[in-house]
C-alpha cells in the first residue's frame, strides 16, 4: 500500500443495495440462504468425489477443483456483503478492499483457466478416446491444475499491486457490492489510460482466449459426436458436455460483460446484477448442474448420503 499515505482515503464505503432501504432484509435473507447453500453444495461435490475411487480421473478431479474456487470465490465476496446487509457497516479498510480485489482477480483468472483445461479433457476423451489415457495421464493434469492456479496467482498480482498505488482523493464511496476493479478505478483521481489498456489487454487474454480455445474445442467434439454410430453413445457424449457448457456460458458470458464492457454502457444497478451473476449465482448453480446431469455423479452423491448420513441415524 505504497502510495496509501499521499491519499486522502484509508477506508471506503461499499453502498451495495443502500438504494433500496426498505428490501435490505429481504436481501440479506436471500443472499445468506444463497452462501449457505453453495458453501453446502460446492463442500458436498468435494467430499464425494474424495472419497469415491471411481471418481479420482480427470474429469471429476477438475471438477473437485473447479468447486474448490467456487466455494473460495464466494467466500471473497459473501460474508462482507452479509455484514453490510445486517448491521449497515458499510465501511471496509483501505487493505481490505484490495485484499478483497485481488482474491477476486485470483479466483476469476484461475477458473477461466480451469474451465479450459476441462475443455481440453472433453476433448481428448470424445475425439481421441483410445489415446486418452496418454493423452490425459496423471502428470498432464497436475500440470494443468497447477498451471490454472499458478496462472490466477499471477494474473491477480500486478493489477492489484497497480491500482493500490493509484491517488484516491475525493469520493470513498464505492457504488458495488464488493471491491471488485472497476468500480473502484471510478474513484481515482489520476490519469489511469496506461493501466486500462494494460486491463483490457489483460482480460482479453485471460477471457477470451480460453473462451475461444473452449468453443474451438467444442466445435471438434461436436463434430466427433454426430460421426458416432450409436445413439446412446451420443446422447451420453452430449450430456458430458453440457453441464460444462452451461457453466462456461454463466461464466464467461457474465464475467467479459463487466471487464469488458464501456465505461457508460451500463448503468450502476445493471452492473451489479451483472457480477452477481459471476460472482454469486454461477458458484451456486454449479453443483446443481455437474450433479443433475450426470448419473456418476448422482450414484457418488447416493453413496455419500448412505455411508454417512443414514448410516449415522442408525
Amino acid at each position: 500500500m505504497r502510495r496509501q499515505n499521499e491519499s486522502s482515503v484509508v477506508a471506503f464505503i461499499l453502498l451495495g443495495f443502500s438504494n433500496f432501504p426498505e428490501l435490505q432484509n429481504q436481501i440479506f435473507g436471500a443472499f445468506l440462504v444463497i452462501y449457505l447453500v453453495t458453501l453446502v453444495g460446492n463442500t458436498i461435490i468435494i467430499a464425494a468425489i474424495l472419497l469415491d475411487q471411481h471418481l479420482h480421473v480427470p474429469m471429476y478431479l477438475f471438477l473437485q477443483n473447479l468447486s474448490v474456487v467456487e466455494v473460495a470465490f464466494s467466500a471473497t465476496i459473501m460474508p462482507e456483503m452479509l455484514v453490510v446487509l445486517s448491521t449497515k457497516k458499510t465501511t471496509i479498510s483501505f487493505a481490505g478492499c484490495f485484499a478483497q480485489m485481488y482474491f477476486i482477480l485470483l479466483f476469476g483468472g484461475t477458473e477461466c483457466f480451469l474451465l479450459g483445461a476441462m475443455a481440453y479433457d472433453r476433448y481428448a476423451a470424445i475425439c481421441h478416446p483410445l489415446a486418452y489415457p496418454v493423452i490425459m495421464d496423471r502428470r498432464v493434469f497436475v500440470k494443468l491444475v497447477m498451471f490454472s492456479w499458478v496462472s490466477g496467482i499471477m494474473v491477480a498480482i500486478v493489477p492489484t499491486t497497480w491500482v493500490t498505488g493509484f491517488p484516491f482523493c475525493g469520493s470513498n464511496e464505492i457504488n458495488h457490492l464488493s471491491c471488485e476493479a472497476p468500480p473502484v478505478l471510478e474513484l481515482v483521481c489520476a490519469d489511469i489510460f496506461l493501466f486500462e489498456i494494460y486491463a483490457f489487454t489483460g482480460t482479453i487474454l485471460i477471457v477470451m482466449v480460453p473462451f475461444l480455445f473452449i468453443l474451438l474445442s467444442y466445435i471438434k467434439i461436436l463434430f466427433a459426436i454426430l460421426k458416432m454410430p450409436s445413439t446412446t453413445g451420443r446422447q451420453k457424449a452430449f450430456s458430458t458436455c453440457a453441464s460444462h457448457l452451461t457453466s462456461v456460458t454463466l461464466f464467461y458470458g457474465t464475467a467479459s460483460l463487466t471487464y469488458l464492457q464501456p465505461k457508460s454502457g451500463y448503468s450502476a444497478d445493471t452492473k451489479k446484477v451483472m457480477s452477481l451473476a459471476y460472482s454469486v449465482l454461477t458458484p451456486l448453480l454449479n453443483p446443481l448442474i455437474y450433479s443433475l446431469r450426470n448419473n456418476e455423479m448422482k450414484r457418488a452423491l447416493m453413496k455419500l448420503w448412505r455411508e454417512k448420513v443414514v448410516l449415522h441415524t442408525l
